[in-house]
């Protein structure tokens, strides 16, 4: 749908109002700097933002209905509209003029283009106000692709540069990343600049120069550590003290992995499909994959004698002074 839309603006076909929705904050920004390269090809046009969290709706259907002064065609972007998702009564920060809002959107300006930004993952169906920005203008999910999807669009990017990658270079970059499009987007670009002239982006090339973080890492650390990988586990571990990170908090990151990971196995036995675990769970696909595809498989007795020993190492760093590194040193090189 994204792409459709993009092609279609880059063609000079905008429409009078989009409602972006939706959690991936790439295909929001994306879509706002194509709409400003298609407006700016021939004049610099005016762009006002609002936060409807800040500001009533009122004000965006006022400035929308101005003559721009300096184009021919004003951009008005609209940002955290809260009135399109489910609410509590009384949480609203702003009054909205949701009336008004229906009105308009029945009759917008044809000198500007303006675009609601409704960064949630549902939006409640069951409100006018909904429908009519259904009815009214060109709604647009801005959700993270699933698995294949998101491995096609990052060879998209890559050819962008004119660069190749191997199958294992996605998958390493995907599972280093996550599935957070933006952030594979400046991770792609840096590695394709790095690379000068060279062509193929290899594994070896992802895991020198793609920024680590620390949920990576701790996801890292504990399947060395149950795969009886004591050197590889310190290794990580000292490397993560280095950067300052405190043990009590690496002890909370590798007990929630092995409680989701616990979950993903007790899920799969129940029959489910990795997609459904993924929503279940509330963990992106590729996640799961990983867990799934594991040939050295703990066993549930394992995860659950670990998770206990885990708890015992986060009691004794909140209420034993000494050298506190050595406790969780201690559980890596004593793989159960």
């Amino acid at each position: 749908m994204f792409t459709k839309i993009w092609k279609e603006m880059q063609n000079g076909q905008i429409a009078p109002i989009y409602c972006i929705f939706g959690e991936e904050t790439y295909f929001v920004d994306e879509t706002i700097k194509r709409l400003k390269q298609s407006l700016n090809k021939n004049e610099e046009a005016e762009i006002i933002t609002f936060d409807l969290e800040e500001s009533p709706v009122d004000l965006v259907i006022d400035e929308a209905d101005t003559f721009p002064f300096f184009s021919e065609k004003k951009l008005v972007i609209a940002k955290n509209a809260s009135f399109l998702k489910a609410s509590e009564k009384g949480k609203e920060k702003i009054e909205h003029d949701l009336k008004r809002l229906e009105n308009w959107l029945a009759h917008p300006s044809d000198f500007c283009i303006t675009v609601f930004i409704a960064p949630y993952e549902k939006l409640d169906e069951r409100k006018k106000i909904t429908k009519a920005m259904k009815e009214k203008s060109i709604m647009l999910h801005a959700e993270t692709p699933k698995e294949n999807d998101l491995a096609v669009w990052v060879r998209n990017e890559v050819k962008a540069f004119e660069k190749s990658i191997t199958d294992e270079a996605v998958d390493k970059l995907i599972e280093m990343v996550g599935a957070n499009m933006l952030q594979l987007q400046i991770e792609i670009e840096k590695i394709s600049l790095y690379l000068g002239e060279e062509q193929q982006i290899s594994v070896h090339l992802v895991e020198e120069l793609v920024a680590k973080t620390l949920e990576h890492d701790a996801f890292k650390m504990l399947n060395a550590y149950l795969s009886h990988n004591s050197a590889e586990a310190l290794h990580i571990y000292h490397d993560l003290l280095r950067q300052k990170e405190e043990p009590i908090k690496l002890v909370g990151l590798l007990a929630s992995n092995i409680r989701t990971m616990n979950n993903v196995y007790f899920l799969q036995k129940k029959g489910y499909h990795p997609n459904q675990i993924s929503k279940q769970l509330k963990i992106h696909p590729y996640r799961v994959k990983l867990m799934l595809e594991n040939r050295d498989r703990p066993s549930e007795e394992r995860l659950l004698k670990a998770l206990n020993k885990l708890a015992e190492i986060d009691l004794q760093l909140k209420s034993i002074s000494g050298n506190r590194e050595r406790y969780l040193e201690m559980f890596l090189l004593k793989a159960l």
